[in-house]
């Protein structure tokens, strides 16, 4: 879906900056944040542990310079092939995982610091990134970029056969990456039968620390990927499942962030990301929902085990994924300094987690990396950290909904700019989310404009419609408005016996 008409660019640039303006976004940083990014890594010192000699890579979206992470994988003793495990009691594997030192770069209480808790995390728009550190830092000195040496936390596991961790340990060191690699290189290395033995070790580790996922009662909601792309001249929107070797890569993230939250909870210091478990209204809600799609949820299966049976490419089990979000509602942050609170679950990973693996794109991770090299060295927790942990939550929270709303924000201009000269035209949709049953506000008249939700076919979008709609049907609808100064777009279900004109 792309857009180049040439008015229609311009309104939307101006619905885009906008939409900065109405959010208060931080987007240039002042000049003593980056004099102060500039001194700091003149003055840095790479750590005197040294593990260049492991050849770690990275995997990430085509075009990333801001690179938090790094992997190396290995077969530990009593293995063999990729395909034979092996199941002696050495077999297993190791990992080292690599994340960048932000706080190397980033002295406590200074501009830096101050300048990145305003921000919490890097935003992404269509039209830039909004960056919570200084570039000298996030896409220079601190990123995990290849042939270059570069100050990390290294995680580095024991795992058994089953890629369960028997050991974890973490430390500052120096690392070199060999290779910068996309999730599409990976994944067509895989299909193709020529990948090498890192990647089909990343493969193997992952499909089993799934399967530990599935056993822990964990969920995903792995919903098609919506993504704004532009090239320069004109936007587009791309949608598209996720490729197998994210959820791999994924879980070695995962896995690090059990780890930190086990060391911190074992400590009695620091900040854990939590989610309630969904409540019996709504698992009971989304159990009637699937019977409506026909498409049941067994009464014998946990809800994280089923959404992964569900085949996205099918409408009323797209549908039945997006009614899904409802369960995964109410996660936050909890910071602790002494006595552990009750709540420590992560309820969608089913086990206590935190942010740790992305401290170039968010605020969080700089303080759980720190907390846990100290902890697993034995030391004091830096006061600055201690300080900073109450505050953590709200500042996060903030810059969430910030995001959130940028996000959605952003997708409704696009949206609206690539059908603006498509007003009155049809176009085949699923229903994601039915309308609420109609009901009468006075005898013989009944309420108007009931709505809901619809997944448009072509081009891919999802959108507010009006009319009865259930949820999973395939409908047609009319394209009402999409007005991109003010970010909206509105559709009507067009009556079956209508006359069919401009199907698209």
């Amino acid at each position: 879906m792309d857009l180049r008409d040439r008015e229609s660019q311009q309104r939307l640039t101006e619905s885009l900056r906008s939409l900065r303006e109405e959010l208060d976004i931080r987007e240039d940083f002042p000049e003593d944040v980056l004099r102060e990014a500039a001194e700091a890594v003149a003055a840095s010192r790479l750590p005197d542990a040294d593990l260049r000699d492991l050849p770690f890579l990275t995997i990430d979206p085509p075009g990333s310079t801001d690179l938090d992470q790094a992997v190396h994988l290995a077969r530990s003793a009593g293995s063999g092939r990729s395909d034979d495990p092996g199941q002696g009691p050495g077999a297993g594997y190791e990992v080292w995982y690599a994340i960048a030192d932000v706080p190397l770069f980033v002295r406590a209480g200074g501009a830096v610091d101050a300048e990145a808790r305003l921000r919490g995390q890097t935003l992404y728009a269509p039209d830039g990134r909004i960056s919570l550190h200084p570039e000298t830092i996030s896409e220079d000195a601190a990123s995990l970029l290849p042939d270059q040496d570069r100050p990390a936390f290294v995680w580095h596991f024991d795992l058994d056969a089953g890629a369960v961790v028997r050991t974890v340990t973490v430390r500052r060191a120096t690392v070199r990456s060999r290779r910068q690699l996309t999730y599409a290189e990976v994944q067509a290395a895989i299909d193709a039968g020529t990948a090498d033995e890192q990647l089909l070790l990343l493969r193997e580790i992952g499909l089993r620390r799934i399967q530990q996922e599935l056993d822990r009662g964990g969920a995903s909601l792995n919903l098609p990927r919506q993504e704004i792309t532009h090239d320069g001249e004109s936007y587009a929107i791309i949608t598209e499942p996720s490729l197998p070797c994210e959820d791999w890569n994924a879980q070695i993230s995962l896995m690090t962030g059990m780890a930190a939250a086990r060391m911190m909870i074992d400590g009695g210091i620091g900040i854990l990301r939590t989610m309630p478990e969904p409540d019996d209204g709504a698992l009971g809600k989304f159990r009637r929902q699937s019977e409506a799609l026909e498409h049941p949820w067994p009464p014998d299966m946990p809800y994280g085990a089923f959404l992964r049976t569900l085949d996205v490419a099918d409408p009323r089990q797209l549908a039945l994924m997006h009614a899904a979000a409802s369960l995964f509602r109410g996660a936050g942050y909890t910071a602790f300094d002494g006595a552990v609170p009750d709540a420590v679950v992560q309820s969608a990973i089913a086990a206590p987690y935190a942010h740790t693996t992305a401290p170039l794109r968010r605020l969080v991770d700089r303080f759980v990396l720190v907390t846990c090299a100290a902890l697993c060295a034995g030391e004091e927790v830096p006061e600055w950290v201690r300080a900073a942990l109450p505050d953590l939550n709200a500042l996060m929270a903030s810059s969430n909904q910030t995001a959130s709303r940028l996000d959605s924000g952003a997708m409704d201009a696009v949206q609206a700019a690539l059908l603006s000269n498509r007003i009155g035209e049809a176009f085949s949709a699923v229903v994601l989310q039915g309308s609420p049953p109609a009901v009468e506000d006075a005898p013989g008249r009944q309420a108007p404009r009931l709505s809901g939700t619809v997944q448009v076919t072509e081009p891919p979008l999802e959108a507010k419609c009006y009319g009865e709609l259930v949820a999973g049907e395939r409908v047609t609808v009319v394209l009402l408005e999409a007005d991109i100064a003010r970010r909206r777009l509105r559709f009507e279900v067009k009556p079956t016996d209508a006359p069919q004109r401009d199907l698209r």
